[in-house]
Formats: structure tokens, sequence, C-alpha cells
């Protein structure tokens, strides 16, 4: 599943009856609780990346971006708001715009 499609996915989800669906079920809860899932899942990834078993981190990442997306659609930021980010960001160095964060 692309990222597009889990994002067209997650938005679907919103306001839907949350016993039928885990999505629904968390941006009922609310972007805290969002949030929540989704620190946890990072933890889990950086777990499995410290670990260095490939299988399980490419499992905790996919946890971990399906939650960002929950994450960030529970306060209404879309994935194409953060690939417009990212296109920004393109021009320039990594390191240019770590400075410019200052």
């Amino acid at each position: 599943m692309s990222l597009e499609k889990l994002s067209q996915t997650i938005a679907a989800r919103k306001g839907a009856d949350p016993s039928t669906s885990w999505t629904a079920k968390l941006l009922a809860a609310g972007p805290e609780k969002c949030a929540e899932k989704f620190g946890e899942e990072a933890v889990e990834a950086i777990i499995e990346a410290v670990k260095g078993d490939k299988a399980r981190l490419t499992s905790e990442a996919a946890d971990a971006l399906y939650h960002l997306l929950v994450m960030c659609a529970a306060r209404d930021v879309s994935l194409a708001d953060i690939e417009a980010e990212l296109a920004r960001r393109e021009a320039q160095s990594g390191l240019a715009e770590k400075a410019s964060r200052s």
C-alpha cells in the first residue's frame, strides 16, 4: 500500500463508527491519544533498529508510519501538507535546513 492510499484510507475513517475501525477508534480518542500511540510505535521502531532485526524493524517502521499519519490527520495535517514541506526543503542541504531552525 502506498502512503497516498494509506492517507486516503485514514481520511475516510474520520468520523466513522469507532466500533468498526481501529483508525476511527484512534481518531475518536483525540489527538493526544493518537500522539501517544505514535510515540509508542516510534519507540518500538527504535528498539528494533538498535537490535538490528531487519524484519522486525520493517514491521515497526510500517506501524510508525501509519500512526504518524493518523496523528497528523487528528490535527488536520495531510500527507500533501507533509510532502509540500519536504518539497520546500528539497532545494537546500539537510545541514543548511537544520541550521535555519535555530
